[in-house]
């Protein structure tokens, strides 16, 4: 049985096994599933390779233990989700709950505009009252939300820039951008800058779904989730919520940290994609699709 994320995050084996890394190491977050779509969570270090423009990584870096992590939780408030609002908020107060003892976590609001209910804490209670003071109103700043919560962890994970600490978004939304007054090129450019894993769900009802064409609010949230390394979520009832939100959970306890010092000596600011692959058969693996080398020295 699989154990709960506050469970795990709490062991003694986390306090030996969480590293340091510097300002070279690329760090990656990935998670394995079977072909059932079960978590693969006992591998060792052997079992995994890295590869970076197709060149082998030599991992210095590994643990099968989560680290802690820095979290931000966006909810769409605009006026269509007056209805979903309240289980959509049940959802995320059952998720942080689940965090663990160094976990950290912030609450953003968004409609018209996006507000930060709730700054970073570990108080569990606290981020249930900013949860719950939530109200539907507005159209929906999607891209300023995601934007906000970006440079928000940035700050966050500073605060112990020595201790490798895992960062990840949470993002509800019930409808596409209508109101930021950033586009989609820059989010996605500043996510893939960024060491946040983004996790979407995309609530929406069966009207909504187009019959044929381009859906952007699909295309927005399923590209953030598959370039940063998270996952897509596609629910059309409210009440599918809290089990998404476990799910979430879930993967986040049953993640590999890997981190490997780069073989190219480049600094030219350019952009590397980054494989990941275990060698057990039958077995997916998801991380980030990539990351920015490091520019010129000035």
């Amino acid at each position: 049985m699989r154990m709960a994320l506050a469970l795990l995050l709490s062991t003694s084996a986390l306090a030996a096994q969480i590293f340091r890394g510097g300002a070279d190491v690329v760090l990656l977050n990935v998670t394995v599933t079977d072909g059932s779509g079960h978590f693969v969570s006992r591998l060792d270090k052997p079992d995994f390779q890295v590869f970076e423009d197709g060149v082998p990584q030599e991992i210095s870096n590994f643990s099968r233990d989560p680290q802690p992590i820095a979290l931000s939780i966006l909810l769409d408030t605009s006026t269509s989700m007056e209805r979903k609002l309240p289980i959509a908020q049940e959802a995320a107060v059952g998720f942080v709950r689940r965090l663990g003892a160094k976990d950290l976590a912030q609450v953003i609001s968004f409609d018209t505009h996006a507000d930060i209910r709730q700054d970073f804490t570990n108080d569990s209670a606290i981020l249930e009252k900013a949860i719950r003071r939530t109200q539907a109103g507005g159209s929906t700043a999607l891209y300023v939300a995601v934007y906000t919560a970006l440079d928000s962890l940035k700050g966050a994970v500073a605060q112990s820039a020595d201790t490798i600490r895992r960062q990840s978004i949470i993002v509800l939304s019930d409808g596409e951008d209508t109101s930021s007054l950033i586009d989609y090129d820059q989010v996605m450019e500043a996510a893939k800058r960024s060491e946040v894993s983004i996790y979407t769900i995309g609530l929406r009802s069966k009207e909504d779904t187009p019959l044929h064409g381009f859906n952007e609010a699909d295309f927005v949230l399923r590209t953030l989730a598959q370039e940063t390394g998270g996952r897509v979520y596609h629910v059309d009832d409210a009440a599918q919520l809290p089990g998404i939100y476990q799910q979430i959970a879930d993967e986040l306890a049953n993640q590999y940290t890997i981190g490997y010092t780069s073989k190219n000596p480049k600094r030219d600011g350019a952009w590397r994609r980054v494989a990941v692959k275990v060698n057990r058969p039958t077995t997916s693996v998801r991380t980030k699709s990539g990351y920015f080398a490091p520019g010129p020295v000035r």
